[in-house]
C-alpha cells in the first residue's frame, strides 16, 4: 500500500459526493469485518472497500477518457449500462493512476457490481460488503445480512439471484459475467 488510508479517504473526499464517500466508508468497515470472519486479508479488505466507487461519481467523458486511455473495451452490455462503468473504470483508476500494484485487490474492485465465474475470497467480500454495509436499504438487506454472517457461500448465492431476478424484473439486459456466477453456483448444487 503506496499511502495511509486517510490519505485514501481524501482523495476519496474529492472525488465523491458526501452520499458516496459515506457509503465508501461503510462498505470498508464492513469488507474489514467479513475479512475478519472469513479469513481474508483485513488490510486489503478496508482498503478494496475505501475505493470500490472512486470513479461513481465522475461523468460519462471522464469514463470514456479512462476507457481509451488504458485501452479498456466495453463489450456491447457493459456499452449500454452506464451503472457498471465505476467498476471498469474504477479498477483501472485504481491501477494506473493510484498505483496500486495487486491483482486481488483491481480484480475485486473490477467485478464488485456484476460478480464472476470463479470468484476469489476477497472479491465475494467486497461484493457482498458492498450489498450488506451498514448505508443500505432496500427490501432484503436484512436477509443479506443475516446469511453474510452465517454463510458466505450462502450469501453470495442469495445475491446472485437477488440480482438475476431484479435486473430480469427490470427488463434490463443482465451481464454475463453474472450469469456464469449465477450459474456456476446453481450448478454446484447439483
Amino acid at each position: 500500500m503506496h499511502k495511509s488510508y486517510d490519505e485514501y479517504k481524501k482523495i476519496l473526499e474529492l472525488r465523491l459526493n458526501p452520499k458516496r464517500y459515506y457509503h465508501s466508508l461503510c462498505v470498508a468497515d464492513e469488507a474489514y469485518r467479513l475479512a475478519q470472519k472469513y479469513g481474508a486479508d483485513t488490510k486489503k479488505a478496508y482498503l478494496c472497500g475505501l475505493l470500490h466507487d472512486i470513479t461513481k461519481n465522475v461523468d460519462e467523458k471522464e469514463h470514456r477518457m479512462i476507457f481509451e486511455k488504458y485501452s479498456i473495451k466495453l463489450n456491447e452490455i457493459e456499452n449500454s449500462a452506464e451503472k457498471l462503468w465505476h467498476s471498469i473504470s474504477g479498477s483501472a483508476y485504481v491501477k494506473f493512476v493510484l498505483e496500486i500494484d495487486d491483482e486481488e485487490i483491481f480484480d475485486a474492485i473490477r467485478y464488485h457490481t456484476t460478480a464472476k465465474a470463479n470468484m476469489p475470497l476477497l472479491s465475494k467480500i467486497l461484493y457482498l460488503a458492498d450489498f450488506t454495509s451498514k448505508d443500505r436499504d432496500y427490501d432484503d438487506v436484512e436477509v443479506m445480512r443475516k446469511l453474510v454472517d452465517i454463510s458466505l457461500d450462502d450469501a453470495y448465492k442469495y445475491a446472485l439471484s437477488y440480482t438475476v431476478k431484479d435486473l430480469a424484473e427490470k427488463n434490463c439486459a443482465i451481464h454475463l459475467d453474472t450469469l456464469n456466477a449465477y450459474n456456476e453456483i446453481m450448478l454446484k448444487e447439483k
